[in-house]
């Protein structure tokens, strides 16, 4: 099981979540973050500190927004399993899911 990030994130990227991860596990898309699935460690000290209140864990994603798993673990079929965002520094595309919201202001 993992925490995922969700639509309210698109376009936003706060990056509390970032700086509260003790794992690195949450990675910089060009428009999202995304929680890389093998490097979390379930914490949940991501969750509570996203002020737009993007963070789910698996089971609780919203149904609207179920579609937000398959592209968190999807996005890293990619790049694979980096073990640190810090020494990857931010992607430069997106899961298709994010792609597709209408883009923020």
């Amino acid at each position: 099981m993992t925490y995922v990030i969700a639509e309210p994130c698109v376009d936003v990227k706060d990056r509390a979540c970032v700086d509260e991860c003790p794992v690195d596990c949450i990675y910089e898309g060009k428009r999202s973050l995304y929680i890389h699935p093998d490097e979390c460690v379930d914490c949940g000290a991501c969750e509570p500190v996203c002020p737009v209140e993007a963070i789910f864990y698996e089971d609780d994603v919203p149904p609207q927004w179920s579609d937000y798993y398959k592209a968190n673990v999807d996005f890293f079929e990619k790049i694979g399993s980096p073990g640190g965002a810090q020494k990857t520094g931010p992607f430069d595309f997106d899961h298709p899911v994010i792609e597709a919201v209408e883009p923020r202001g």
